[in-house]
């Protein structure tokens, strides 16, 4: 026997179907780049909505009156686009299998930038004297014991003297000689801002005339601010300027990492003919982001390295690099005039933008 319970008005209760109400709805809302600086951001407009609810089967979420968006996952991945920090009413919705539902709602500040570079460091040097000691340090010495001829056989000697650095007539001039210093035949000077100033991503723009002379070897170029707990090339190097007084009209692009230092298989040096070099300024630039790095000079890109697969042998590029200014003499690889005394490389201004 089968037996069917009547509620008081005559339907039948057994054939309502069981309400399923969403609770516990919570919202998480992540902006990229969100930190202490950046708290409302990196400017991007990307921020990620987490929307979770037990009972759920499908979530929506709706940004200030626009259509609501629904999925199964409660991830929504939403690009604001306004420029500038606004403020938008973020509501949430979480869905049941019987069609009802739980709600909530959060008002979201976001940054957007006008993707247009700012200015953020830069050295002009306009003051007469010794270079800005709050922006640049000096690497001194033969590189000895450690790395004798810092590595690559170079002959001089680096000081932090005013006959070998010294800023005047609006210009840093880096100068390298021929002379009898603390057993060296050679002297010049290396400048660089580790520990003064260190940056992720961003355009370099350095305006240099470059020395000339069989033996000289001037570069602009940067390290990996982690240098002393990780090695090199571990750190990375980007030389945004090499030029070899031996090769006189090239001008080359670098990068350095575990996986290829300098030219290798599979990546080219760039290099590029430069007639006027020594007599007349050039700017040579880098663009730094987090896919590629592009080299350029007088606003020509000439060099571009973007590996198809970025790990930390083929791309340490994700973390603060410091820049560094010198002219050495001599290497490995390359004699010096025997008639050489003096050359000098003039630096303009350095600008970082980001």
């Amino acid at each position: 026997m089968i037996s069917c319970s009547v509620g008081n008005d005559g339907i039948d209760a057994s054939s309502e179907p069981e309400k399923i109400v969403p609770s516990k709805l919570t919202l998480e809302v992540d902006k990229q780049g969100e930190n202490s600086e950046y708290i409302n951001g990196d400017g991007s407009g990307l921020v990620t909505f987490t929307v979770t609810a037990e009972n759920a089967k499908t979530y929506g979420l709706k940004v200030d009156s626009e259509t609501e968006i629904k999925n199964t996952s409660g991830v929504f991945k939403y690009v604001f686009t306004d420029n500038g920090t606004s403020e938008y009413l973020i509501s949430v919705f979480a869905y049941s299998s019987t069609g009802n539902e739980a709600s909530t709602f959060k008002k979201v500040l976001v940054y957007v930038s006008d993707n247009e570079l700012q200015l953020k460091w830069s050295d002009d040097f306009n003051i007469d004297g010794a270079p800005d000691s709050s922006k640049w340090g000096f690497d001194t010495g033969n590189g000895c014991p450690n790395l004798c001829g810092w590595g690559n056989g170079e002959k001089q000697y680096y000081t932090n003297r005013s006959d070998n650095v010294i800023v005047e007539d609006g210009v840093l001039k880096i100068i390298a000689k021929k002379e009898n210093y603390q057993g060296a035949s050679y002297t010049s000077a290396r400048l660089l801002t580790k520990d003064k100033y260190e940056f992720t991503y961003g355009r370099v723009d350095v305006r240099a005339k470059l020395p000339s002379g069989q033996g000289t070897w001037p570069a602009i170029w940067m390290l990996g601010a982690n240098i002393d707990e990780v090695g090199w090339p571990k750190c990375g190097e980007i030389d945004i300027m090499e030029h070899w007084g031996h090769n006189p009209t090239i001008v080359s692009s670098a990068t350095h990492t575990p996986a290829c230092s300098g030219g290798c298989q599979g990546t080219k040096v760039g290099e590029t003919n430069i007639n006027d070099y020594a007599t007349a300024f050039h700017i040579y630039s880098l663009e730094w982001t987090k896919d590629d790095l592009k080299f350029l000079i007088d606003g020509d890109v000439k060099y571009n390295y973007q590996p198809a697969n970025k790990d930390s042998n083929t791309w340490p590029y994700n973390a603060p690099q410091f820049l560094t200014l010198n002219v050495a003499l001599g290497g490995n690889w390359f004699t010096i005039d025997e008639n050489f005394s003096e050359a000098v490389m003039e630096i303009d201004y350095i600008k970082v933008y980001q």
